[in-house]
């Protein structure tokens, strides 16, 4: 769990090597800064922290960095970012790295040193001699996104360290709003700890009041309001957004995408899978598959497979002119209302 790995560093438990794998964003950046904080003090990392792009930079160039006594600190930290020589995706490289300098530091890392390779990538090539030793020596982190209670959790912990109370529905509510995008979710929280002030308690009202809904969610309300008949505010969140400058084109691929993923989440859950299987293979947070999948319980595959085709229709109509745009995007509407 990557939350016992972050008390471990924030207790400096620190290892020689990490791999931060994987493509959660926002994980990735929050453990290297947790990595670096634990390391070193703030007047320590002008002169002890290097971070090298293996995309422009040869890997022995790094190496030499870590093998480089700390100046002024006792401990250095080196960032080595895209080691896209850990993966099977093929492309000219600017530059050539020589594996074996990095195969012979794996062996006997630097004590002094905290070697931090930052991969952004869904998976390494396994076959490769040097993704296994690394695999083997370094503490293996996993950036995936978290589940629902794992994200409510963190929320919590975090409001705490701005000496803030988060009441059960205000999480609840800004998990909604923000359809679960953690870096979204800290940028809120640090709004609204900084409206409450310490040691005040964050509600679901003052969510509401300064948490701005995003499109995609919405878009969400609206498909929510026409499955179940709220055909009045359904159509004011349409006119809403037209008034708020948002296009036609825009709205509609919007729509295409949710509902591709309810189709998605349908088809999938049919065949056994859970929650957070589904979000690992339709690459999404599980709180949207989780609301995807409440509302694919309304639907039959072939209506989603039909409304699809229909959206795709007005996509065309849409982009070769033949009918107004946002007549297009009633006309949709309106037949969802009267075939749901």
């Amino acid at each position: 769990m990557i939350f016992d790995i972050w008390k471990d560093i924030q207790n400096k438990k620190l290892n020689p090597v990490y791999l931060l794998l994987g493509e959660e964003a926002f994980l990735m950046q929050e453990t290297l800064r947790y990595i670096v904080q634990a390391s070193l003090l703030e007047e320590e990392k002008d002169f002890n922290l290097s971070m090298y792009d293996m995309e422009d930079t040869a890997i022995e160039t790094a190496i030499e960095d870590a093998e480089t006594l700390p100046f002024m600190g006792e401990r250095r930290v080196v960032v080595i970012k895209n080691p896209v020589f850990l993966t099977s995706e093929k492309k000219k490289e600017k530059v050539e790295h020589r594996i074996e300098k990095l195969e012979q530091y794996l062996q006997s890392p630097a004590p002094y040193t905290v070697v931090v390779f930052v991969a952004p990538y869904e998976k390494l090539d396994e076959r490769k001699k040097i993704t296994k030793l690394l695999k083997k020596q370094a503490t293996v982190i996993e950036m995936k996104s978290l589940s629902d209670a794992d994200t409510k959790k963190w929320m919590v912990s975090v409001a705490r360290e701005t000496q803030v109370e988060l009441e059960g529905d205000a999480v609840n509510q800004l998990l909604l709003l923000t359809a679960g995008d953690l870096m979204v979710i800290h940028q809120e929280l640090q709004k609204l700890s900084t409206y409450v002030g310490e040691g005040g308690i964050v509600t679901v009202d003052t969510v509401n009041l300064l948490v701005a809904r995003t499109l995609e969610q919405n878009i969400f309300d609206l498909i929510d309001h026409v499955i179940h008949k709220r055909g009045k505010q359904a159509l004011q969140i349409f006119y809403d957004l037209l008034k708020n400058n948002e296009e036609p084109i825009k709205i509609l691929s919007l729509l295409v995408n949710q509902f591709r993923l309810i189709l998605q989440v349908k088809e999938l859950s049919t065949v056994g899978y859970g929650q957070q299987q589904i979000a690992t293979t339709v690459k999404v947070h599980p709180f949207r598959v989780k609301l995807a999948l409440q509302q694919a319980r309304l639907f039959q595959t072939e209506e989603l497979a039909k409304i699809l085709m229909e959206l795709a229709e007005a996509d065309y109509e849409m982009k070769t002119g033949k009918k107004d745009k946002q007549l297009l995007l009633e006309l949709f509407l309106l037949k969802l209302f009267n075939e749901k």
